[in-house]
C-alpha cells in the first residue's frame, strides 16, 4: 500500500475521531514546494504530509504548492524581502544556496546533522554527485537532497529498432547519425529542450561531455568562454541548422515530453523526473540511456550531464524556537528517509537520493522489472555539479540570456559573445574573490 494510499485512510480516521485534522495545539510546519513536470505533486506531498502527522501527533505540516522552481524562489524572496514569515521548509533548486546563504535566510543542515547520533551516516547515505550543490566551499552541508535528477535520453526503442539501430547513440556523432536517419517531414529526429529563457541546464550536458564544466568547486570560478563551452555550444546550435535534426534554436521544455509521446520526435533529451510518466502513457517501447552529448573519448563515448533538481531548505531568523527547529528537522528526515525517497522515487522517477532506498520498496522491485530506472542513478558516474557561484540568479540570467542569443542566430559569432559574457560575470565575482 503505497503512503499516499495510506495517508488517506489515516486522514479520515483522524476526522472521525477528532472532528479536524489539526490539533489545536500543533505545532505548524509551513512547506513550499515547486514541480517542473506532470507529476501530481500536491496529492503526493499531502499523502506524505498526512503520513508524518500520523507518526508525528503535534506536529502539523501546511503543504504549499508554489509553482515551478523559478516561482518558488520568486515568491519566498518576495515575502521575506517584504518583511514576511516565508516557508519553515522549502524544495528549491540544489543551486539557490549561495543566492539564499548570502541573504541569511536560510541556516546550515549541518548544525542539525552535527546533532544526530547517527548524523556522519546519514549524510554517507546519499550519492556524493548529488550532495555537491548542497555544500559549501568548505564541506558544510546547507541543504538536503530531495527531488533530485538528470536529464537522460529517451528514445523510441521501436523506431531505432526499425531503423536497423540495436543500440542507442553513444556520443554526438552517433547521436546526429540515428537522428538524421530517423528525422522525417512529420518527425523530429532529436528535440533538446533549450528554447526560451532556461538553456543553461541542457547546455551543460553538452559542456561537460566536451571536457570542461563551466563551474568548479569554488564559487568565485566560472568558465564560460573557453574552448570547450564555445564548442558545446556552436553543437547545439547545429542541430537545429546546419544537421538538420531538430528546430532551429531548439524545442521548448514542455513541449518536448508531448512530441515524444505523441510520436512526432525520435529522441529527446528531458529530465529523469519525467520517467514514470513516459512509460505509463507511451504506447511505444520507450528506451532510456545517458546522453551521448560529446565527441566520442579513448573508449568511444561521448557521455556528460550535470545534476538538477531540488533540495530541502531550512529557514530561521532566528527567531524559531528549540521545538519548531526540532520538528522541522523531523520533517526534513522523513522526506529523505530511504523509504519515502523510495515512494518518490518509483512514483516521479525522480533518483532517489540515497543508496538504501534503491534496496526499499516499492522501488527495489520496480527498478528490476523496469531498469530504465537505474539509468539516471547510474548516470552519475559521469555526471558534473550543476551551475552555481556567487550571485547566482545574476550570473545565470547572463549566461542565460547569452545562450540564447547564440542558439537562434542572434549572436553569429559565439566565442565574441561568450567572451563579453565571461567580461561581466568575472566582473561580477570580482568583489569574492
Amino acid at each position: 500500500m503505497s503512503y499516499r494510499v495510506k495517508a488517506l485512510i489515516v486522514f479520515v480516521i483522524s476526522l472521525l475521531l477528532t472532528g479536524s485534522a489539526i490539533g489545536q495545539d500543533s505545532l505548524v510546519i509551513d512547506f513550499y514546494f515547486p514541480s517542473a513536470t506532470a507529476n501530481d505533486a500536491e496529492g503526493i506531498f499531502q499523502g506524505y504530509a498526512d503520513a508524518f502527522q500520523e507518526e508525528n501527533p503535534g506536529i502539523t505540516i501546511n503543504p504549499v504548492f508554489t509553482g515551478s522552481y523559478t516561482d518558488t524562489r520568486n515568491t519566498i524572496l518576495t515575502e521575506l524581502q517584504g518583511g514576511g514569515a516565508g516557508p519553515d521548509v522549502a524544495v528549491m533548486l540544489s543551486i539557490d544556496l549561495y543566492s539564499f546563504a548570502e541573504e541569511g535566510y536560510i541556516v546550515p543542515a549541518q548544525n542539525f546533522i552535527d546533532g544526530m547520533e547517527d548524523g556522519e551516516a546519514y549524510v554517507a547515505d546519499f550519492f556524493p554527485a548529488l550532495m555537491q550543490n548542497g555544500m559549501d566551499e568548505d564541506g558544510n552541508v546547507w541543504s538536503i537532497p530531495f527531488q533530485r535528477s538528470t536529464p537522460i535520453l529517451y528514445y523510441n526503442a521501436d523506431l531505432l529498432a526499425e531503423a536497423g539501430y540495436d543500440s542507442p547513440p553513444t556520443n554526438n556523432a552517433e547521436l546526429v547519425e540515428i537522428a538524421q536517419a530517423l528525422s522525417t517531414e512529420d518527425r523530429d529526429g532529436l528535440l533538446v529542450p533549450v528554447a526560451g529563457g532556461f538553456p543553461i541546464w541542457m547546455y551543460q550536458s553538452f559542456a561537460i561531455a566536451y571536457g570542461q564544466n563551466i563551474v568548479s568547486e569554488d564559487p568565485t570560478e566560472v568558465f564560460f568562454n573557453t574552448p570547450e563551452a564555445v564548442a558545446a555550444v556552436e553543437f547545439v546550435r547545429s542541430l537545429g541548422t546546419d544537421l538538420g535534426v531538430g528546430p532551429a534554436g531548439g524545442a521548448a521544455w514542455g513541449d518536448t515530453p508531448t512530441a515524444f509521446l505523441a510520436g512526432q520526435a525520435a529522441m529527446i533529451y528531458h529530465t529523469t523526473g519525467n520517467l514514470t510518466r513516459i512509460l505509463r502513457d507511451a504506447d511505444f517501447e520507450v528506451g532510456v540511456w545517458y546522453l551521448p552529448s560529446g565527441p566520442a573519448g579513448e573508449d568511444g563515448t561521448g557521455y556528460g550531464a550535470p545534476t538538477g533538481g531540488g533540495n530541502l531548505y531550512i529557514f530561521d531568523d532566528g527567531s524559531k524556537s528549540d521545538a519548531e527547529l526540532d520538528a522541522i528537522w523531523k520533517w526534513v528526515t522523513f522526506l529523505s528517509s530511504a523509504e519515502i525517497q523510495a515512494d518518490w522515487g518509483a512514483t516521479t522517477g525522480y533518483i532517489a537520493s540515497n543508496a538504501t532506498a534503491w534496496e526499499t520498496e516499492p522501488l527495489a522491485s520496480l527498478a528490476m522489472e523496469y531498469p530504465h530506472y537505474l539509468v539516471a542513478r547510474d548516470q552519475l558516474q559521469h555526471v558534473g555539479k550543476e551551475f552555481s557561484s556567487y550571485a547566482t540568479i545574476t550570473i545565470q540570467g547572463i549566461i542565460n540570456g547569452t545562450l540564447q542569443s547564440i542558439l537562434t542566430g542572434e549572436a553569429e559569432d559565439a566565442q565574441a559573445a561568450m567572451d563579453a559574457a565571461q567580461a561581466q560575470i568575472d566582473g561580477i565575482l570580482a568583489e569574492y574573490r
